[in-house]
C-alpha cells in the first residue's frame, strides 16, 4: 500500500475501498458515519489485505 492511498484512508475512508466492491463501501461508510476511527480502522485493514493477497 502506497502512502498515497493510506492518506486517502484517514482523510476518506469509503474513497480508498471504492475499488474492493459495493459491500466494503457500504461496511466502511457506515463504520465511518458510527465514529470516524473505526472506518479509518477498517479501510487501513482492507488495503493492507488486499496488498498482502497481491504479494502472494
Amino acid at each position: 500500500m502506497g502512502i498515497l492511498r493510506a492518506i486517502i484512508c484517514v482523510l476518506l475512508p469509503p474513497l480508498a475501498v471504492l475499488d474492493k466492491g459495493c459491500g466494503m463501501i457500504i461496511v466502511v461508510t457506515v463504520l465511518t458515519c458510527f465514529g470516524w476511527v473505526p472506518g479509518i480502522i477498517a479501510a487501513l485493514y482492507i488495503c493492507l489485505e488486499d496488498e498482502k493477497k497481491r504479494l502472494q
